[in-house]
């Protein structure tokens, strides 16, 4: 099977084309340049790379939250737009499970953190294998995440990965000890793309894919004030 992943939860983001689990090509993005901007190019680049045709994807995966607004709605209808046009379907992957996957470790749980700005992080707790959820993904201030999970997943040292471990790295160690493990994130679509292929099941048509925001957009959050305020 031969699956095309995007992921655009970050700046820089990734595309990758991988072939039965294995990843012919992953190339990540140019923070610096807007999805849009780079998006139709990189997507091309990465299949002439790999030596397919768009006509050759069997399955479209996606990174479908959380992470920047704007560029889950750019990734998502980008997918949902070839996978239409070539009448496939498509599997949306969480960020956090895909960079649980990446910090797979035989003996410790996996926390997966992803910078939410605003002081934050998109956090879920994994077991050790990367692939049973401990704890579902929330919204909040580290310590506020920390606390929670100390009344309801199992105690001992962890592996943090993602960029909101790297920001909070020293906060971590200040709380857990010497023993915790912070790992910086690495290109996800290619991760994504196994996952598809793995388990082809959990594909759904195109427009039934829908972003895992996890927290309220600013728009939402705005109202909300000013519905209490009136």
């Amino acid at each position: 099977m031969i699956v095309l992943a995007l992921d655009t939860t970050t700046k820089g983001g990734s595309i990758a084309v991988v072939h039965d689990e294995v990843v012919r090509v992953e190339q990540a993005g140019d923070p610096e340049v807007t999805f849009g901007q780079r998006l139709p190019a990189e997507l091309t680049k990465v299949l002439e790379q790999a030596g397919v045709r768009i006509d050759d994807i069997e399955l479209f995966a996606v990174a479908a939250g959380p992470g920047s607004f704007t560029g889950l709605r750019v990734g998502i209808a980008t997918v949902q737009g070839l996978a239409m046009a070539q009448g496939k379907r498509v599997v949306a992957v969480s960020a956090l499970e895909a960079l649980a996957r990446a910090g797979t470790n035989a003996d410790h749980t996996i926390a997966a953190w992803m910078d939410a700005q605003r002081g934050e992080v998109f956090a879920a707790l994994y077991a050790p294998d990367g692939r049973d959820l401990l704890v579902p993904p929330v919204s909040a201030p580290p310590r506020a995440v920390l606390d929670a999970w100390t009344e309801s997943a199992p105690a001992g040292p962890r592996i943090f990965i993602g960029d909101g471990a790297i920001r909070h790295q020293e906060f971590l160690r200040q709380e857990i000890g010497s023993q915790v493990r912070v790992i910086a994130p690495p290109p996800l679509a290619g991760i994504i793309g196994q996952i598809a292929v793995e388990d082809p099941g959990r594909a759904d048509l195109p427009h039934a894919i829908v972003p895992i925001y996890v927290r309220k957009s600013d728009a939402e959050l705005a109202r909300a004030r000013r519905a209490a305020r009136s």
